[in-house]
């Protein structure tokens, strides 16, 4: 089994289509005014947005991508007008993550996990 597809809700497609290409996905389904799914541009993982009347309550989703270079990505984000909630930071489990919300809402962070993504060192032994 693999992970392939996420989807998160909108009240805004037009408004939320443009926010996910600048951050480099791209698009590959627009069926205004309900549905969008992106490519991520390295893989072959899919995210989409529905259409939705009202959005979830509390703490909602987070949704993670991972980046290689995550500073010089988050820099030019920046200089493309998207706003951070918080600045690229090391973690204490091992990640470097930069955090931003969508026109949603929706969480999002952006992160690189190095060795740490699969292999940290609290990993449950086979």
């Amino acid at each position: 089994m693999n992970l392939n597809q996420i989807t998160v809700p909108s009240r805004n497609l037009t408004l939320a289509i443009p926010f996910y290409e600048c951050l480099g996905l791209q698009l590959i389904v627009r069926s205004l005014p309900h549905y969008a799914r992106f490519v991520c541009p390295d893989g072959s993982a899919t995210f989409s947005l529905h259409l939705v009347d009202e959005l979830p309550r509390g703490e909602g989703i987070y949704v993670y991508f991972e980046c290689e270079d995550l500073d010089g990505y988050v820099a030019n984000l920046i200089q493309q007008g998207i706003e951070f909630d918080e600045p690229p930071e090391d973690r204490r489990w091992g990640w470097r993550e930069a955090r931003l919300r969508d026109p949603d809402g929706n969480r999002l962070i952006l992160y690189y996990g190095g060795a740490y993504r699969l292999n940290p060192p609290w990993r449950v032994k086979d």
